[in-house]
């Protein structure tokens, strides 16, 4: 019960990241979202806020490897497409109220700590969209190069279209960056 409790905390936190932001994820809001006790908090985050946080950031990160993962074996363009897709999802399904818990840490975080924990989660998706590039095609220089502009396009897009409550902005990043992979498998 109490490591279920823990988990709980651990994605309603992610959630309010990725819809509210790093200032509106507080403990009080976190409590209000999932129900978990007061006592809870200190219990399963002794060391405060930020071990919410960092918890929080390592099940996006690890959600979204997942995900990622998905694309395994295929053509770096079905790659690219896949990754897109995901935020695409995120986008509709949040009706341009959700983005990237990763994201929101990493720009509004006065914490070293959290920024670097931030840092490594990200890191970790480009490495493994690089990899699954080679794998589906690409060169390793040009596979590192296009995880890296994969992953900052689609953040990028995500946060315009949020801001403008529209996918035109997404889907014209999308075009670019679908057509820039295939011109590197051409």
């Amino acid at each position: 019960m109490a490591s279920e409790t823990r988990e709980r905390m651990i994605a309603g936190a992610a959630r309010l990241l990725a819809q509210r932001g790093l200032q509106e994820t507080s403990f009080s809001e976190v409590l209000e979202l999932t129900g978990a006790p007061r006592g809870s908090i200190y219990h399963h985050f002794p060391e405060g806020k930020d071990q919410l946080i960092a918890s929080a950031v390592d099940l996006a990160g690890a959600h979204a490897i997942a995900l990622i993962d998905r694309s395994a074996g295929d053509t770096a363009e079905d790659i690219t497409a896949h990754f897109l897709a995901m935020w695409r999802e995120v986008l509709t399904r949040s009706k341009f109220t959700a983005g990237c818990s990763v994201l929101a840490v990493t720009i509004a975080t006065d914490s070293p700590d959290l920024l670097e924990h931030a840092a490594t989660v990200f890191r970790t998706w480009r490495t493994r969209l690089a990899e699954l590039l080679v794998a589906g095609g690409l060169g390793e220089q040009d596979a590192a190069r296009f995880a890296a502009m994969l992953i900052a396009g689609a953040e990028g897009a995500v946060v315009l279209s949020r801001a403008e409550q529209s996918m035109e902005t997404f889907e014209l990043v999308a075009d670019q960056l679908a057509g820039q992979v295939r011109q590197l498998t051409a």
